[in-house]
């Protein structure tokens, strides 16, 4: 069960009211959160079929996103559960033309329901109390052969974590999830790749593409600390985010999945 909290909505999912600055600058104002930017620049032309389509962005926090997509030439609803974070992400985004939808995920199919030709739904399903509902809801919104492009905090470099901090009884009672309780980010329901693996199936999605998003950057003891050592540590970063063991062990699991409609998928789960 989760604490009543005034973070978590009657669904038990966590939004971020009254938490703009703290998500802004913990999440993307680090050196962190510019790496992840990085990376994502470079891997969503390699890891999408990008054709100026339309694109729905669910979750879109302070719209650095729909930002991307817009400035490609797309077509972008960016949807939000959150007022002060779409208020915040309007501001962020000035003059671009993107349509903004204050509602969760779970009420997309009655508010915009497509079908979507391309949907990006990055770092949402963590936050919520049913992932798996979740991802069935995003599946029901894309067009035959669309796709998803999707990122999951991982929760085996989440336990990873904790054991390179010393977090051992932590680690081996597997008590990972954040409570959504005050302040503290850490999400609530991470995943793993299996279950994505397992609930992609289950909704006749292909996992097509996939790749880890900081697969070193968050273990090291100290984080570079000049412009020299951050290009090195990208550069590793670019060059092990798609290689087999390392992307297993990024902080963020980046996937494109594709609506095979209805069509019998086999999709590997490895653990």
């Amino acid at each position: 069960m989760f604490a009543k909290d005034s973070s978590l909505s009657p669904a038990g999912d966590r939004h971020f009211d009254g938490m703009v600055d703290k998500f802004a600058d913990s999440l993307y104002g680090s050196s962190r959160g510019e790496l992840r930017l990085a990376l994502l620049d470079r891997l969503l032309p390699e890891m999408l079929t990008l054709e100026r389509q339309s694109v729905l962005d669910v979750g879109g926090g302070l719209g650095q996103l729909a930002a991307w997509f817009h400035d490609r030439g797309h077509a972008v609803t960016l949807a939000e559960p959150s007022g002060e974070m779409l208020a915040r992400a309007g501001e962020q985004l000035g003059e671009r033309s993107v349509s903004l939808l204050q509602a969760p995920l779970q009420a997309l199919p009655q508010e915009t329901p497509g079908p979507w030709p391309l949907i990006a739904c990055h770092a949402v399903l963590e936050w919520l109390a049913d992932p798996r509902a979740a991802l069935v809801t995003l599946a029901s919104l894309l067009a035959p052969g669309g796709q998803l492009s999707l990122m999951i905090f991982n929760r085996d470099a989440l336990r990873l974590s904790n054991v390179v901090k010393g977090n051992l009884e932590k680690a081996l009672a597997d008590r990972l999830e954040g409570t959504g309780q005050r302040k503290r980010l850490t999400p609530i329901s991470p995943l793993t790749h299996a279950q994505v693996a397992s609930w992609s199936a289950e909704c006749a999605l292909e996992i097509r593409e996939v790749a880890g998003i900081r697969v070193f950057s968050d273990y090291l003891r100290r984080p570079p600390e000049s412009d020299a050592d951050r290009e090195r540590l990208l550069e590793l970063e670019q060059r092990y985010c798609r290689a087999d063991p390392h992307w297993r062990l990024g902080r963020y699991l980046l996937y494109t999945l594709v609506r095979t409609d209805g069509s019998d998928t086999a999709v590997e789960s490895t653990s």
